[in-house]
């Protein structure tokens, strides 16, 4: 991995844990986001997707195995405690580090990165000058500030992707929680149900993969909302008969749900400037949190209305998708640092590998 300021090179070469994870899982893409190299983020975002789909798929076999639901949570809960035990060897994000005065940390970590990579001769020439000269701009900049988060909603710019970034948070969860409660009415095993939920992930995030890299975020996201609300306003016209229509339908929203959450971690790690990262992923996994509860209550709207629940869910998505055209595009470009870069957007343009990775010797 490359990590830390842009100019140093160190590079070498249904049963679902959602509502228990948010935090844990929108701290690892935050870290993927500030340690990884734009050109491999995609790619290192859907392997980090795809142990969440292996979870998913061993979970069903430990609830198959143990009936106690105590005895379940707890075979659920231990992992945590392995992680909490290596979690104190995780690095701290060197861009963080900087931006907040605590440059020798920073340098302690890169040189860890540059050992780790093969790369002692680049990690040697780190000190505090060259990292204060490689950022002057971001370090002056963010100099004797603080940061809460009435900054995600405090400048223009900021607030619109915020606005866009909770709805889009909020009807992927939203629509998931509503897809999987559809499906209990299928008469289907809860066993297969999640076997199908979590293997319909593969291809989906597979697919994500080949879209995040050559097309972008936007369309991906924008895309596979859309797709899964109308998947499932489709099933509103399929008779209860055609089963096999049904499910065939459900599963597909969920692949494109599937597709969107892979998404949206890593394009909402990019949207958000460094110091407000950590922030503005709080922000949208709380709003996913607030849509997988509000989506059973909706299933009493159907004392109204048959139908009503379904399109609800199925509008939700399609209408988010919409409101995400309008974020702005990350593929390609350096992460902002600061909010004046989001905001001033001088940073949004394109740099290639070679810009990226360029060496510290040339950079100076």
């Amino acid at each position: 991995v490359k990590s830390g300021p842009p100019k140093v090179n160190v590079t070498g070469g249904p049963l679902s844990p959602k509502s228990n994870t948010g935090y844990t899982h929108s701290f690892s893409y935050v870290q993927v986001v500030e340690w990884i190299p734009t050109e491999s983020r995609a790619i290192t975002s859907t392997v980090s997707g795809y142990c969440y789909t292996t979870g998913q798929l061993v979970l069903v076999g430990l609830a198959f195995l143990i009936k106690d639901w105590r005895m379940l949570q707890l075979a659920a809960s231990l992992p945590f405690f392995i992680y909490f035990l290596y979690s104190w060897w995780l690095p701290e994000s060197s861009r963080w580090l900087i931006l907040g005065g605590k440059y020798e940390q920073a340098i302690k970590d890169l040189k860890k990165v540059a050992r780790i990579n093969r790369r002692m001769e680049d990690g040697e020439k780190l000190s505090v000058e060259t990292i204060k000269y490689d950022m002057q701009r971001e370090i002056n900049a963010a100099c004797g500030s603080t940061y809460s988060v009435l900054d995600l909603i405090k400048t223009p710019v900021v607030r619109r992707i915020s606005f866009c970034i909770c709805c889009t948070w909020f009807s992927t969860s939203f629509a998931y929680y509503g897809l999987a409660m559809d499906l209990q009415k299928f008469g289907l095993s809860i066993y297969i149900v999640q076997i199908i939920f979590g293997t319909v992930d593969i291809p989906a995030k597979f697919f994500s993969f080949f879209v995040m890299t050559y097309i972008g975020r936007r369309v991906l996201q924008a895309g596979s909302l859309i797709l899964a609300g109308i998947a499932i306003l489709v099933n509103i016209f399929v008779p209860e008969d055609f089963q096999t229509v049904r499910t065939s339908m459900a599963v597909f929203g969920k692949g494109c749900l599937a597709a969107s959450f892979n998404c949206i971690y890593l394009y909402t790690g990019e949207l958000y400037p460094t110091v407000i990262r950590q922030s503005g992923m709080g922000l949208g996994t709380m709003v996913a949190r607030l849509g997988g509860i509000v989506a059973p209550l909706i299933q009493m709207t159907a004392d109204y209305y048959i139908h009503l629940p379904l399109i609800i869910y199925s509008l939700c998505p399609i209408l988010s998708g919409i409101t995400a055209c309008f974020l702005p595009e990350t593929l390609g470009v350096p992460l902002p640092e600061t909010i004046q870069d989001v905001e001033s957007c001088s940073h949004r343009k394109k740099v290639s590998k070679y810009d990226e990775e360029i060496s510290l010797k040339e950079g100076i």
